[in-house]
């Protein structure tokens, strides 16, 4: 419930009233168990931020060839950021506020690792069977598969407005996760 609020209003917009009715609780409560509101919304980021990155640790990957593995990386996280559109708002709230939060959380770095071990670990594996091509790093692949993930949520609206094309409809995700996995693989694969 905290994260729909900060979510929807920021976290300056946010109000503790508004989370405490949500959650069926007291202000009191939450300052009891968080301390202030700051300490609220670095717990909601810290949770939201783990939710993927628990997602790409569960992955099994390892018997599979590499350009399924990395389409399987892309469609998961394509998934995870239609399932929770919220997750995106905080980023984009966390942006405008230059990280100031987020850095607050001083093993969320350490959360990042094992997204780019895992890519780097596909890459390596087709690199080595030759269906990969070299030069792109780990951080490249999370870099475009995030922005044409997040895209799809953060703008949405007014995609939606400009060229009647409603992303979240269940055809449109359907097809848009299928392009970002062809787009990763075909960007990896050797040029012929």
């Amino acid at each position: 419930m905290a994260e729909e609020v900060f979510a929807e209003a920021g976290y300056s917009g946010a109000r503790v009233d508004e989370i405490a009715a949500r959650m069926s609780t007291t202000k009191r409560m939450i300052y009891y168990y968080f301390g202030s509101k700051e300490e609220l919304y670095v717990a909601v980021l810290e949770r939201a931020y783990r939710g993927i990155r628990d997602a790409e640790r569960a992955m099994d990957l390892g018997d599979l060839p590499p350009a399924e593995a990395l389409r399987r990386v892309a469609e998961l996280t394509f998934d995870h950021h239609h399932r929770h559109p919220s997750f995106i708002r905080l980023v984009a709230i966390e942006n405008i506020h230059h990280a100031e939060f987020l850095k607050k959380i001083g093993t969320l770095r350490e959360l990042g690792t094992p997204a780019a071990s895992l890519l780097e670990e596909i890459l390596e594996r087709g690199r080595s069977d030759g269906s990969f091509r070299g030069g792109v790093e780990a951080l490249d692949v999370h870099m475009v598969i995030s922005a044409f993930c997040v895209f799809q949520v953060a703008n949405n609206h007014t995609f939606s407005y400009l060229f009647d094309y409603d992303m979240r409809s269940k055809a449109q995700r359907t097809h848009n996760r299928q392009v970002l996995g062809d787009i990763v693989v075909a960007w990896l694969s050797p040029v012929r």
